[in-house]
């Protein structure tokens, strides 16, 4: 009986899977195998992990709700700790398998271990094209051809390249017989020491069904997807946006999925700006993979893809202070606070905070990315790094004061993660080295003051210096 290996990388799912479907149509047996490969744990020179814990527990959730799904289809996944090069080569000859399946991978590290995989395997290893919406073999250019911009990417795909169709969810997976199927890694085995082991509880549930049932949510059964264009700018809560894109970029839901889910609520509810903005949402995801692809390492040199002049600043204490959430910058703080807290951050936080680091402290970007893929349970390498090239080297400059005015004016956001500043009088906790000027009072001692006071801050200061009501302006004429 033929004898296929499936290798899951981001892709921890059942439905839409082409690897799957290619190993349950194209092989008698599959073997899933999920590894947790060591480097991805390591120790960075900035001091953190290149997968931090909130990463880590949410990735070990997802494979344990994969594992329950092949159980449920008659099979079972095969969970290994190691190499995958080295794994993947001694199992093939001791299972005496066919051919080994994974998902195609387009950054350096992830092509890096394929070609060794490759190496080793030569024509027993095949590589399948599964994580965008579009197909890159439907596109009508090809990687060296990507538009430059996400626009023309967007126009040229959606008039051009069809999106596939689905593929069906396998009725039975039939698996071969092992004696142990491993176990799911604990964090002391990937380096994790017990200090960073904090406490930690995702901002949604982990896996392929959790995934389902938030898209019927959003959709069919709260109609919240008809509001997506408005809110999607919040920061509080849980339903301003869609929350798809950790079980996306763990491939727990199928980008496919998630467009005719949507294209099919447009034809039985409704159609709308927000619908097509979602759509629209992952379309931009396919634009920075096919990008990534075409433009290699060059996304984390230092001027970015255009390799523009830079003198980034490198220090460490700022640079910590930035990631605990202590800048002294409200609305910054209360984004990255969140982060740290649950690995999660809004799509206005991340464009502040990275805005922050890299315009106001002016250090170098590549560290503020490094971070937000240790952190954050969404990070996919292709958006992550382009998202910060982009905001460092080419779009314009995000005022971290104005913005907390414009979007969380009355501070609902900011004083559910900074609780410290809650007794401060509107408008004091959006600056609060204003407070000793206008009330005599000190500073919250709890809270850090700024490193400094930039100018072009001067006139949203004075925005909120307006906001200030007359009883304190009066105090402030009397002392004078």
């Amino acid at each position: 009986m033929s004898l296929a290996i499936y290798w899951h990388r981001d892709d921890l799912r059942l439905h839409d899977n082409p690897c799957l479907h290619r190993a349950v149509n194209g092989y008698d047996r599959v073997l899933p195998i999920f590894i947790f490969d060591p480097r991805q744990f390591e120790m960075l020179p900035l001091g953190f992990r290149k997968t931090g814990y909130h990463r880590f527990i949410f990735l070990k959730d997802c494979i344990a709700a994969l594992q329950q799904s092949y159980q449920e289809k008659g099979g079972n996944l095969l969970v290994v700790l190691g190499r995958p090069e080295e794994i993947l080569a001694d199992l093939l000859r001791e299972q005496q398998a066919d051919i080994v399946l994974a998902q195609a991978e387009v950054a350096s590290e992830e092509t890096t271990v394929e070609r060794s995989i490759a190496a080793a395997l030569q024509t027993e290893f095949e590589l399948i094209w599964g994580k965008s919406l579009y197909h890159r073999d439907d596109l009508p250019f090809g990687f060296d051809e990507i538009p430059a911009t996400s626009k023309s990417f967007r126009i040229r795909a959606q008039k051009e390249a069809g999106v596939r169709e689905l593929l069906p969810t396998p009725d039975r997976i039939d698996c071969p017989e092992l004696t142990d199927w491993g176990k799911l890694p604990v964090a002391d085995e990937l380096g994790f020491r017990r200090e960073e082991a904090l406490d930690f509880q995702a901002p949604v549930p982990a896996g392929e069904k959790a995934a389902l049932e938030r898209l019927h949510y959003y959709t069919f059964e709260t109609r919240l997807v008809e509001k997506y264009k408005w809110t999607r700018n919040k920061s509080l809560g849980i339903d301003y946006s869609s929350k798809f894109s950790a079980w996306l970029n763990r491939g727990c839901l199928s980008p496919r999925q998630v467009y005719h889910t949507v294209k099919r609520y447009e034809k039985e509810v409704k159609r709308n700006i927000s619908t097509w903005w979602l759509i629209f949402e992952v379309v931009w995801r396919d634009f920075f993979i096919f990008s990534h692809a075409k433009y290699g390492d060059k996304i984390f040199r230092a001027g970015g893809i255009k390799n523009r002049e830079t003198d980034w600043k490198h220090d460490k204490e700022l640079f910590d202070r930035w990631c605990r959430g202590e800048t002294g910058i409200p609305f910054a703080d209360a984004h990255l606070r969140e982060l740290w807290e649950t690995g999660f951050m809004s799509n206005r936080g991340r464009v502040n905070t990275a805005s922050f680091l890299t315009r106001d402290y002016e250090i170098d970007w590549r560290w503020g990315a490094a971070w937000f893929e240790s952190q954050l349970l969404d990070y996919e390498v292709s958006a992550n790094w382009f998202n910060w090239n982009t905001q460092a080297t080419e779009i314009y400059y995000t005022n971290p004061v104005h913005q907390s005015m414009k979007y969380d004016k009355n501070g609902e956001y900011i004083l559910s993660q900074l609780p410290e500043l809650a007794a401060l009088p509107f408008p004091f906790f959006h600056a609060p080295w204003l407070t000793q000027e206008f009330t005599g009072v000190e500073p919250v001692k709890s809270y850090p003051q700024p490193a400094f006071i930039q100018k072009k801050w001067g006139r949203s200061i004075g925005n909120i210096r307006k906001e200030i009501p007359e009883e304190y302006e009066d105090l402030v004429a009397k002392k004078g």
